[in-house]
């Protein structure tokens, strides 16, 4: 795990300024996530505690997050034992990647209590545990263990704390000196040293540091503060080294910074690979993209922070991409039969004609023929047809038999054509709300889930308690172009209806991707530069279905030229006095705009 004992020192190191501030509000947004509204001393922020199975992690966020309606009981604990609370301590239990937050709280009576929430961060081991210190009897864990799951350990209310199994490592901080390091490794001077030598004898080491210290042992690249551009390229196969003395002058010099709090936090995304790495340290064996950080916290946002919201948004909106997918395969379905039926129906004339036909030689017709050749007099060549008749019918019955199947054929044409265009109306629906929750915030799902209620295709959910007010306002995502010009961008029906018929000006231009399911973007001005369109075009790509293509087609025209028709579906609008430019999505240069949701 790249989230190793001392990435976490870093982090202990940087929340220590939370110390004497207090808790004002917890949140717990997901099953396994936990957010603190901290303040005091001067800090203002927001703590998240993650015990996400896939991305557990502990640092201050900047996002927002979307709570349930009713709170979780292991919130409800939380409020009750740490909300107002004042944080005493933050300590990392040794170099594991274990962190202990001691709270002191004053309870209902008015007695003062200290309060531990245990931060356990194991992949998907992890576990968020409030604890009492004095006699470690557990309250509750954010995730239960019961004896049929561990036999080592329970976390269950009532239970005692029992820490998780030592792995009997050294702490490298507190190695001193080359023996001191080569007996917590349990080599001699003549052995060579590995990476997994170097991450089976001290703590808190991952297999990217024990890598990156035997490189800058190769290498002679001891000093940290290296131009990480200018490095060599990453060394392929399993790093060792026999120089132990280089090996101890990389290793100390890399700890002596992590001792003094001199950290480099950094993301080095592999050119090879394009997979990302990061750490406290430079990374100078992977040669790549780096980008650098002020703080801890801004590298495990900038690294977790899509990654784990695109986690969540996929399993809160699993049951709606579920649902929408077999709308599209309904209705794909539907046309198949319905131009079926459309072929059939092409042979309507040709009963029409057969009636005309028996109709015209009924007196060289007798009952009881079951099919008679004629002369084809609507035939240029006057060729001859072969009619099949019921021999229990008279000729003028037979007649009678072809005009109904013509005129049930015809009636059936102009039903079949009506219901190909609701049908293919639905599947370009289907296929925009496909696109939407591909891009949907947590928020932008409860709006896509009532747009559905609302139009009759889901039922809506039954909820306990108090209904929340909808506001008629949706939240918006906004752009600043690079010429200081607000962008708006609806994510779903309803911010698209809002963003192009309530907020934009008939003045505003209004953006969208040509015959591609995609939001609608507004630029806030009747004038701007070349800048700013391509960057609204950009955005208007990005966000569709055609994100991952290049020379993307964007219409523009101005708002006045936007319509919406009557009787439309949420989202669908017509428009005309287009022009369009064609634009690849650039997801760097797109996040290098200012955004914010309002």
């Amino acid at each position: 795990m790249a989230l190793d004992g001392i990435v976490i020192k870093g982090m202990v190191d940087e929340l220590q300024s939370c110390i004497g501030a207090r808790i004002h509000k917890i949140h717990q947004p997901a099953s396994y996530e936990l957010v603190f509204s901290v303040r005091g001393n001067g800090i203002n922020g927001k703590l998240l505690l993650s015990a996400n199975p896939t991305y557990p992690r502990v640092h201050f966020t900047k996002a927002n997050y979307t709570n349930p309606l009713e709170a979780p009981m292991f919130c409800m604990l939380l409020r009750k034992y740490c909300e107002g609370g004042v944080i005493e301590k933050i300590a990392q239990v040794g170099r594991e990647r274990i962190i202990h937050l001691d709270i002191r709280h004053r309870d209902e009576v008015g007695d003062t209590t200290v309060k531990r929430i245990i931060i356990e961060i194991m992949g998907r081991h992890s576990n968020i545990i409030l604890v009492d210190p004095v006699s470690e009897i557990i309250h509750d864990g954010i995730h239960h263990v019961t004896p049929a799951l561990s036999s080592y350990r329970i976390v269950m209310p009532g239970s005692k704390y029992t820490a998780p199994p030592e792995q009997h490592k050294q702490d490298p901080l507190t190695i001193e000196s080359k023996p001191q390091l080569l007996a917590a490794l349990q080599v001699d001077e003549q052995a060579a040293v590995n990476s997994k030598t170097l991450v089976s004898g001290l703590s808190g080491f991952s297999p990217l540091l024990a890598t990156e210290t035997i490189y800058r042992g190769l290498t002679g690249q001891h000093d940290q503060w290296l131009d990480t551009a200018e490095r060599p390229m990453q060394l392929g196969g399993s790093l060792e080294i026999d120089e132990l003395d280089s090996l101890w002058s990389s290793f100390s010099v890399l700890i002596d910074s992590v001792k003094q709090s001199n950290y480099r936090p950094m993301i080095v995304t592999d050119k090879n690979s394009g997979k990302p790495f990061f750490s406290v340290v430079a990374l100078t064996h992977i040669d790549g993209a780096v980008a650098e950080y002020s703080s801890v916290s801004e590298m495990l946002e900038a690294f977790y922070g899509d990654k784990a919201e695109r986690d969540a948004v996929k399993q809160r909106a699993s049951d709606l991409i579920r649902f929408v997918n077999n709308e599209i395969a309904k209705n794909e379905q539907k046309q198949k039969k319905l131009q079926a039926t459309l072929e059939e129906a092409k042979d309507a004339e040709q009963y029409r004609v057969m009636g005309e036909l028996i109709t015209a030689y009924m007196h060289q017709i007798k009952r009881g023929d079951q099919q008679v050749e004629l002369v084809n007099y609507y035939d240029e060549q006057a060729a001859t047809i072969t009619i099949q008749l019921d021999p229990q019918l008279s000729p003028s019955e037979n007649a009678q038999r072809y005009f109904k199947r013509y005129t049930k054929s015809k009636n059936s044409q102009v039903s079949v054509m009506e219901q190909m265009k609701l049908s293919s109306e639905e599947l370009a629906y289907f296929n925009a709300l496909l696109q939407q929750l591909e891009h949907a915030s947590l928020n932008d799902i409860e709006e896509i889930r009532e747009e559905l209620v609302a139009g009759g295709y889901l039922r809506e959910r039954v909820r306990k308690g108090a209904k929340r007010k909808k506001s008629s306002k949706p939240l918006l995502l906004c752009y600043t172009s690079s010429e200081g010009i607000d962008i708006y961008v609806g994510k779903n029906n309803l911010q698209n209806e809002y963003v192009t018929n309530r907020l934009a000006s008939s003045s505003d231009t209004w953006l969208h991707t040509k015959d591609i399911p995609g939001s609608h973007v507004v630029i806030r001005s009747t004038t701007f530069g070349d800048s700013t369109l391509e960057e609204a075009a950009m955005l208007a790509a990005y966000y569709s279905q055609a994100k991952s293509s290049s020379l993307v087609p964007v219409d523009y025209t101005l708002i006045r030229h936007v319509k919406k028709p009557s009787g439309a579906k949420p989202g669908f609008v017509i428009y005309d006095h287009q022009k369009t430019v064609f634009i690849t999505p650039d997801e760097q240069r797109i996040k290098s705009l200012p955004a914010v949701v309002k």
